[in-house]
């Protein structure tokens, strides 16, 4: 029994590393934090952290509390925007 949970133990290792390392967008709901003066808003991210988003949403103004969809390129965060507003 016990070197069976160990071996799904493993499988489950080697799966969350290759996880860890793939690239793929990332979209998730998230709420405006602050709207900063440079024309960007802080956003919480997937993981509960605050980050810097643009808006590519042309001739939309939004505000502090406002619920968005935010999107995450190739797990790249200098290029996390958002896309959406709920």
């Amino acid at each position: 029994m016990d070197l069976g949970k160990e071996i799904l133990k493993s499988i489950q290792l080697m799966i969350d590393k290759r996880i860890s390392t793939c690239k793929y967008d990332k979209t998730f709901t998230s709420v405006i934090r602050q709207i900063n003066s440079n024309g960007t808003y802080i956003v919480l991210d997937d993981a509960g952290g605050e980050r810097n988003a643009k808006c590519c949403i042309p001739g939309i103004v939004l505000r502090v509390g406002q619920t968005v969809w935010v999107k995450i390129p190739m797990n790249d965060l200098k290029k996390i925007h958002i896309c959406g507003i709920l």
